[in-house]
């Protein structure tokens, strides 16, 4: 797919660390149309790309004017939030997509929207569609505090009592996930975008309440992220008795493909299940958020670009 060069035609401070960047053609064409729920991959200087959620506010992602986007300043960025908040209006940025891992489903079941911070961004585009579409919906917004809601005055005007805001500081604690699935009619689809701990929490609401798969939706909006007491582990290749190292800091993926192995993979953020690898022997620590409580326990599958390791040895069925 050829990336356009798009010039930046209008940024705002959206929210405390977030901005709103707006992207068009140089020429005022109009941008390849979009789904609700798509990204585009913007290309960084070094070489990189970084996937960022297209916000439709008015219903015109059939013939999109511009590209909207709202990016959170993160503290480790490894680029792409600084790259997108050092940018100037009249600067050029190279886009490519749109594509779509979090559609949303078609006919007129109830939809509860649930996000989480930033991961506003997808969720705005659906609310849009499903008001247009007349279809019943509910939205949910939970920040940590009022400077850190985005685009909080736009929502509400447009989306009124369908509209519920939390505020963890305010409500003492974050938002009770579990209260909203279980009041939600049965047939509705559940969509979250958020950190991880909010789309694990309601991916386990959801399931204890009944939902079949295909009526839970989610997109992880954090970057995957060591945690203290890593520690080095080996993969073992079933197709070719190959033993990889896996050092703390890097991922299965990473290590198996600088080594020149064959994978398949998509979002590296745990959330999408394209990576998905049996397990032959060994023990996977788990720490993605697509797999079902009873996946997890059975150690026969895990999710190579983010899940590491409990046992010293992995045999993975590659």
């Amino acid at each position: 797919m050829t990336a356009l060069d798009l010039k930046v035609t209008e940024i705002a401070e959206a929210a405390e660390l977030i901005r709103a960047v707006t992207l068009e053609a140089p020429d005022g064409s109009p941008l390849p149309a979009y789904d609700p729920g798509a990204h585009v991959d913007v290309h960084l200087p070094d070489g990189t790309t970084r996937s960022y959620s297209l916000i439709d506010w008015d219903g015109g992602a059939a013939a999109p004017a511009a590209y909207r986007f709202g990016i959170r300043l993160e503290a480790e960025s490894t680029g792409g939030s600084r790259y997108m908040h050092g940018l100037s209006e009249g600067d050029t940025v190279a886009v490519e997509g749109p594509s779509n891992d979090f559609p949303l489903a078609g006919g007129d079941a109830p939809s509860v929207l649930i996000a989480g911070g930033i991961g506003i961004t997808p969720i705005v585009s659906m609310a849009t569609a499903l008001k247009a579409r007349g279809a019943p919906y509910a939205l949910h917004y939970a920040v940590r505090s009022e400077a850190a809601a985005a685009f909080a005055d736009r929502l509400a005007e447009a989306h009124g009592d369908a509209l519920s805001m939390h505020h963890d500081d305010r409500a003492g604690g974050p938002l009770d996930v579990a209260g909203i699935v279980k009041a939600a009619d049965p047939s509705a689809h559940v969509y979250v975008c958020g950190p991880k701990a909010m789309i694990k929490a309601v991916k386990a609401a959801a399931e204890a309440e009944g939902y079949p798969a295909e009526q839970i939706h989610f997109e992880l909006f954090d970057a995957p992220a060591d945690q203290d007491g890593d520690t080095a582990f080996e993969v073992e290749l079933a197709s070719s008795g190959e033993v990889y190292t896996i050092p703390p800091g890097r991922t299965i993926i990473e290590v198996l493909e600088e080594a020149g192995e064959d994978l398949i993979y998509d979002c590296q953020r745990g959330d999408c299940g394209i990576c998905q690898t049996d397990v032959l022997e060994g023990e996977p620590d788990h720490r993605d958020v697509v797999l079902s409580s009873e996946e997890r326990a059975s150690n026969k599958v895990m999710q190579i670009c983010v899940s590491r390791a409990k046992s010293a040895r992995l045999k993975l069925d590659l």
